[in-house]
């Protein structure tokens, strides 16, 4: 009985270390995660500093200003 317990704790006390050891992110996923966030942060700064939105920005913010209460 004694050794049938013991290999039941044993058990589960290695599949919960295995699941510790799962939790969360490894380098490489954070390594691959800032870098597709860099490329989107460039893209949209490409995207907004482009003359046609640039032009879309300034002109809604001149409306803003102009704009009577």
């Amino acid at each position: 009985m004694y050794q049938v317990v013991r290999a039941r704790l044993c058990a589960l006390v290695c599949r919960a270390r295995a699941a510790r050891r799962d939790a969360g992110m490894v380098t490489s996923e954070y390594a691959t995660g800032i870098v597709a966030a860099v490329a989107f942060a460039v893209v949209l700064y490409k995207v907004v500093t482009s003359g046609a939105v640039s032009a879309e920005l300034q002109s809604i913010v001149k409306e803003a200003l102009n704009a009577r209460m």
